[in-house]
């Protein structure tokens, strides 16, 4: 039996995805029962990395998500439109979906899911996260026994690149971003990688899977790493610890998920914890349950390799189920998406954590005092507090606080921004507890 797919997108995932099922020998046999009916390209003049005949590429998608022969669509183009409405274009003739769009799923994934279980037909996304890393998968059958504590990812690579080399080279953002862009790490516009965007999408999916309800990309909290410097970088090194940009799914699990923390920010992590060795362009995803404990995922997070091969593990999911099923089967549950409520998601205001904090202060006796006083008013302990040197003329102190709720930290950083001798408060970074 014969598959036919349709591919929505040629760039270099595409062209990944065509390479692999174009060379089936030492795969799964199940790719040679799949046939590449359509490509939808912006140009049929583009020069191809990859040899297709030309009756198989067409600027006219729609011809595609609508053509009775094809049973699966994979989505590449990325963008919120024209490929969420494709998708459910796809889906109201039925057909099966392979997508590796993390914005379209962590925006519209509810009407693309009540979509699909309407008509009978899969939404696959393993490609949308951690690129070759498979997480999804694991989050929905692997760990399904488990009752989910924490999600802790590195799940944008460019970010984690810029990080990597501002701290073994000690240099400044900017010129490390700059850097990215010349060798393709980032793009031309880097605000979805260093605003933390990317990563939002990409937790706000993983979420909804380990904490079994659906999740609005709006309640993930945000912050990237532009304001990060080199000295904060220092001075987490001084203190052992590394920054990272992570995205956090915090809850106490499951159904009950009233608890559930979202958000995505610079982070120190202390050198020892899995995660600080993720380095450069390489994503890292730690996922802790009860009864498993900890189960650490790890791999390159991007390219065309790594999310080629996670966009044919979806479609050889799905080849399998169509090539050995009766005509009309019922969706399988460990595949298809079916919770329904929406995860409550807690204000960060009311996080706790711990924090680490530079301040830039007028060198006058009793400057420490009056810090450690306005932290003490607002029930803030402190860690660590020490004075590291001076910067133009200002003592520099930095401040490592105990578990502490958020908003009282803010609260007591805005009384302290008040006081004369407080010049500059130029890093607030949390540290993962």
């Amino acid at each position: 039996m014969t598959v036919k797919i349709g591919l929505l997108g040629l760039g270099t995932v595409g062209t990944g995805t065509v390479e692999i099922l174009q060379e089936p020998q030492g795969r799964s046999p199940l790719l040679k029962a799949i046939e590449i009916k359509a490509v939808g390209v912006r140009s049929l003049d583009k020069p191809r990395q990859v040899n297709l005949p030309p009756e198989v590429l067409t600027t006219d998608l729609e011809t595609i998500v609508t053509d009775p022969d094809i049973a699966i669509v994979v989505e590449l183009m990325g963008g919120l439109e024209p490929a969420r409405s494709l998708i459910l274009q796809a889906i109201a003739h039925k057909k099966h979906i392979v997508t590796a769009n993390k914005a379209v799923i962590a925006r519209y994934g509810p009407e693309i899911y009540e979509a699909a279980n309407h008509h009978g037909v899969y939404v696959l996304l393993e490609a949308a996260v951690g690129g070759g890393i498979p997480i999804i998968k694991p989050l929905k059958q692997s760990l399904g026994g488990n009752r989910i504590e924490s999600i802790v990812g590195i799940l944008n690579g460019t970010t984690n690149y810029i990080l990597s080399r501002m701290t073994s080279e000690g240099a400044d953002f900017d010129e490390v971003l700059t850097a990215a862009q010349q060798l393709g790490y980032a793009e031309a516009d880097p605000s979805a990688d260093v605003d933390g965007l990317d990563a939002a999408d990409k937790i706000a999916i993983l979420a909804s899977l380990g904490f079994g309800g659906r999740v609005k990309r709006e309640d993930v909290a945000c912050e990237g790493i532009r304001s990060v410097s080199a000295v904060d970088i220092a001075y987490a090194d001084r203190l052992g610890f590394v920054i990272k940009l992570l995205a956090i799914a915090d809850g106490n699990a499951g159904e009950n998920s009233e608890a559930l923390q979202l958000r995505v920010h610079p982070t120190l992590i202390a050198k020892a914890h899995p995660l600080a060795s993720v380095n450069g362009v390489y994503n890292g995803v730690l996922v802790t349950g009860d009864p498993l404990g900890q189960v650490m995922f790890y791999g390159r997070g991007a390219g065309a390799g790594p999310t080629a091969s996670a966009v044919v593990s979806d479609v050889i999911n799905i080849v399998g189920i169509i090539t050995s099923s009766d005509e009309n089967p019922a969706l399988d549950p460990l595949l298809s998406c079916t919770h329904q409520h929406y995860c409550q998601v807690s204000s960060i205001e009311d996080l706790v954590t711990r924090f680490y904090c530079r301040f830039l202060c007028a060198d006058v006796p009793g400057v420490i005092g009056h810090l450690g006083m306005g932290f003490g008013n607002h029930g803030v302990s402190l860690e660590s507090l020490v004075q590291i040197g001076f910067t133009d003329g200002c003592a520099e102190i930095v401040v490592v606080t105990h578990d502490v709720r958020e908003g009282d930290y803010r609260a007591a950083l805005e009384e302290i921004s008040q006081l004369e001798a407080v010049k500059e408060i130029p890093s607030v970074i949390r540290v993962l507890s």
